[in-house]
């Protein structure tokens, strides 16, 4: 049997894929060069049982950066409570406060982006839907058909459904 050595000292891998909800619109603003960069936040939420067989959930909220044409896109079609694959990579910042105080934020640098699907009619912020012929500027966004969408009803593959193949040690390319 021959086995090939690998020189992991360089193998870096820095990737996050989130699914979740927004948790607030996002905020675009435009930087002195022009850029457009966009923020926001996302929720996900992670359930189990304990061993009382009680269901319990713990909700992370993430801090997501998108520049360029990919935060044009956040900016124009994301909305509070919308669903989200965000794939990209995290980044942790620093900064002096006023206080003097070095500060540290890790955010996730959105690389990627498949929005879930739209409502059949837009609420306001209390939950009610808005009136969309009466007042046609809150009116849902045309469909743009080169943003893929994740299907509400289509199932989540678990890693339990993969099938698993036998490795073969002449198939590893390193």
């Amino acid at each position: 049997m021959h086995f090939a050595i690998c020189n992991l000292k360089n193998l870096n891998l820095n990737k996050v894929f989130l699914i979740g909800r927004l948790a607030a619109d996002p905020e675009a603003r435009t930087t002195q060069s022009g850029q457009q960069v966009v923020t926001f936040r996302i929720a996900t939420n992670r359930n189990w049982t304990n061993k009382s067989g009680e269901k319990q959930e713990q909700v992370e909220f993430h801090t997501v950066v998108a520049w360029g044409r990919l935060a044009e896109i956040i900016n124009q079609y994301l909305k509070k409570g919308g669903l989200a694959m965000i794939e990209g990579r995290l980044q942790t910042r620093s900064w002096v406060g006023q206080d003097s105080v070095k500060r540290y934020r890790t955010e996730i640098v959105a690389e990627g982006l498949q929005m879930g699907p739209r409502a059949s009619s837009v609420k306001d912020d209390y939950g009610s839907p808005r009136d969309q012929q009466n007042n046609p500027s809150q009116a849902l966004p045309k469909k743009d058909d080169s943003i893929p969408v994740i299907n509400e009803d289509e199932p989540i593959i678990s890693d339990s459904e993969i099938e698993e193949k036998e490795v073969k040690i002449e198939d590893i390319p390193f």
